[in-house]
């Protein structure tokens, strides 16, 4: 179902390709705040934003790798962590409470969007889980998707997109030039 999805292509000027794009952060959660401003910005042009974003709270005690997220445009922060103890070192995303928020995207995707954002397409959607169904949802309907990557799992997103998925520099103007050509693509 999602290689169908996956393999419809808008074509413009001859060339094919996805309203989606992805962002990879030069550092620890800068691609988190960039994608957070991008948003932000968007919807303050009037534009209907879903998706969510990584919005790190600081905790005293906490681990360097909790998770935090909001579901746009003005949704709740959950955390998307597991606390597994002082020792561990494997994953601590929370697979039950990513699903409560990709649940909640997908609700509002339903209602329509203007742009789609997820933080992260992680080892979750690498594995086909996660936002995926929600990000092909998006691609099937024509709405320009932003993603966050790391070098991971880029070559899932390549998968992902059969090659036809940008990947954009670390900037918000690059972003923001992408996002305007891919609503001229889906509105032509």
């Amino acid at each position: 179902m999602f290689r169908t999805l996956v393999l419809q292509r808008i074509e413009r000027k001859g060339q094919k390709m996805f309203p989606i794009a992805a962002i990879e952060s030069p550092g620890r959660g800068d691609a988190d705040f960039m994608m957070a401003r991008f948003a932000r910005q968007t919807i303050s042009r009037g534009l209907r934003v879903c998706g969510v974003v990584q919005v790190n709270i600081d905790r005293p005690q906490s681990h360097a790798c909790d998770m935090d997220i909001q579901v746009l445009p003005n949704g709740p922060v959950l955390s998307i962590s597991q606390a597994l103890g002082a020792g561990s070192r494997g994953c601590r995303l929370d697979p039950r409470a990513l699903e409560t928020s990709v649940a909640a995207v997908s609700r509002s995707l339903a209602d329509g969007a203007d742009l789609l954002v997820v933080n992260k397409f992680g080892k979750m959607e690498a594995q086909g889980r996660g936002f995926r169904p929600v990000i092909a949802e998006a691609i099937s309907r024509g709405i320009p998707v932003l993603v966050g990557i790391n070098g991971l799992n880029g070559p899932a997103y390549d998968a992902f997109t059969g090659g036809y998925g940008c990947r954009l520099p670390f900037s918000i103007d690059a972003i923001s030039n992408w996002f305007d050509d891919a609503r001229g693509l889906v509105g032509t």
